[in-house]
């Protein structure tokens, strides 16, 4: 088993001779990663193991790591700890990867060499919230710490039903 992980991989080859990959992947190399992220600090452990099911090639593993993305609320940081594990299958046709056991995810290899970070950067892209934010109430604590309590319970200012509005534009022919 290797400590430092190669940029390009050929799998088919791994599969064959049953390899295994440990090591870390740097977060700033993951560049379609890079929008979410509000750090690209870290790295990324990953552990992989190749393979094959009779003949079907496959990967399986696991990767972990901590992203600290951007809350969608108050555009803070968010800690967001990721343990996921792997389980692929190499296809070299979309007909194979339409014949593949649900246990499995298709990779769509050709001959020769793919980069081990885009199979990574995948699945961290998978497994991503659409819109992560913080556990408590960010957007509100930080309008005014002393005020956050009263503008969510009691705001005499707003109308009990949101739609009052448009019933009074109703009655007065506004509309």
């Amino acid at each position: 088993m290797l400590d430092r992980l190669p940029e390009y991989i050929d799998p088919l080859h791994l599969a064959d001779k049953r390899g295994a990959l440990k090591g870390r992947i740097p977060l700033k190399s993951l560049d379609r990663l890079a929008d979410s992220l509000h750090s690209d600090e870290g790295t990324v452990a990953v552990e992989l193991f190749f393979g094959r099911e009779g003949r079907l090639a496959v990967i399986e593993g696991q990767i972990e790591t901590v992203l600290v993305l951007k809350c969608q609320n108050c555009l803070g940081a968010v800690e967001w700890p990721v343990r996921s594990s792997i389980k692929l299958a190499i296809v070299t046709s979309i007909d194979q990867a339409n014949k593949l056991p649900e246990d499995y995810e298709p990779l769509l290899v050709d001959e020769g060499n793919i980069l081990l970070k885009d199979i990574i950067e995948d699945e961290l892209l998978l497994i991503l919230p659409a819109f992560p934010k913080h556990q408590d109430r960010c957007f509100v604590s930080n309008l005014n710490p002393g005020k956050a309590d009263s503008l969510l319970d009691s705001d005499s200012s707003l109308p009990k039903n949101p739609f009052s509005i448009l019933a009074n534009l109703k009655n007065t022919g506004d509309l």
